[in-house]
């Protein structure tokens, strides 16, 4: 493939401090944490779990990782800034058959910004949802996924992928991979553009896409896609180097990484701790040379900087980068919530990005 086109778009600077909105947030995440003792009890018990790796620890552990995450999720969906995504657009949905883990229908969100009902030639961004692959659903990140439908300007399909420990590396990756494939082979019915096809999601979400370019490259299929967004994606195997040379924030997450990767992802770590579908990081330059045009977004402080980070210069040397974008201020997914100085930042991005890459 030929190298694309940076039109280099994006020149954030570092601030070297975490935004004060989202500060003042964590602090008072934390107060609301000590003032409960059911959460501060399920907290220590999940760092005791990560230190433990039998099948009843491993099943206690994701029991829990999910249970705390649900009051985030109903905090952030209760946004009234995020009201207006569902206002906006018009709610379907679809099924997509698979059979690479068993036989099952892959449900799919599917949410039409209202000015495009009418339209047949539509962009489709086709998201995967964040969760370190273990948690959350398309359900769960419905209300934000709406938004960015209005934001891109593009029918959006969120897929509900199956979750580990579950189900295994790389069949949640399949699942993903086997949506884009229907929707690029049923792009007229669906009234989208196959030419338009872009590929996202965060954190968890972003490991599944870049699974899905290793796999469309691997299968000679990078075409289908004009361009992937990972969103501070999962990466690579940095988690279990030394914690010493990492930032606050790799540290602070290195030990739940650790186990999410060896434990709930992996069918077989031992077996697949050299591969890409694990860890995306390790795919070759040869196959890094058959992605599509690719745009990462971080933030400056996130648990997983480190790993894109020198991923995007592999994938910049191979050719393939069209931006590396790095959200000054903000922590791991701070800049998803309504009315911070880095979500105002991350809508002009992702709008920048439409315009400039997708609808020119």
């Amino acid at each position: 493939m030929t190298r694309v086109d940076s039109k280099n778009l994006f020149d954030f600077k570092p601030t070297g401090q975490i935004d004060e909105d989202v500060q003042a947030m964590d602090s008072q995440f934390e107060a609301m944490m000590e003032d409960s003792p059911e959460t501060m009890e399920t907290m220590n018990r999940m760092q005791e779990l990560q230190e433990k790796h039998d099948p009843e620890s491993n099943a206690e552990y994701i029991k829990l990782f999910r249970g705390v995450s649900e009051p985030f999720v109903q905090w952030l969906n209760g946004n009234e800034a995020l009201k207006f995504g569902g206002e906006e657009t018009v709610m379907t949905s679809i099924k997509v058959p698979t059979s690479h883990c068993g036989e099952y229908d892959v449900s799919v969100e599917v949410y039409t910004p209202k000015e495009l009902v009418n339209e047949t030639r539509r962009g489709a961004y086709i998201y995967a949802h964040g969760g370190g692959a273990v948690s959350f659903s398309a359900a769960d990140v419905r209300p934000g996924v709406q938004c960015q439908a209005v934001h891109m300007n593009m029918v959006t399909f969120n897929v509900d992928y199956r979750l580990a420990p579950e189900t295994k590396c790389p069949n949640n990756i399949k699942d993903y991979y086997e949506v884009v494939k229907y929707v690029s082979k049923n792009a007229e019915s669906l009234g989208v553009d196959p030419a338009k096809i872009i590929l996202s999601g965060e954190s968890g979400g972003g490991y599944i896409v870049l699974g899905t370019l290793i796999m469309l490259a691997e299968q000679g299929e990078s075409d289908l896609v004009k361009l992937a967004m990972p969103v501070v994606p999962m990466v690579d195997d940095y988690c279990f180097s030394d914690p010493l040379a990492m930032t606050v924030e790799e540290r602070f997450s290195h030990a739940e990484q650790r186990k999410i990767y060896q434990y709930m992802i992996a069918a077989d770590f031992e077996q697949q701790k050299t591969s890409p579908y694990l860890f995306p990081g390790k795919a070759s330059e040869e196959l890094l040379e058959k992605f599509p045009p690719t745009i990462i977004i971080g933030a400056e402080f996130d648990g997983f900087i480190t790993e894109y980070t020198r991923f995007s210069s592999r994938i910049r040397r191979a050719g393939r980068l069209l931006e590396f974008v790095v959200l000054p201020g903000c922590t791991h997914i701070s800049f998803y919530i309504p009315g911070t100085k880095g979500n105002n930042t991350f809508i002009e991005v992702i709008k920048t990005i439409a315009r400039e890459y997708v609808h020119c």
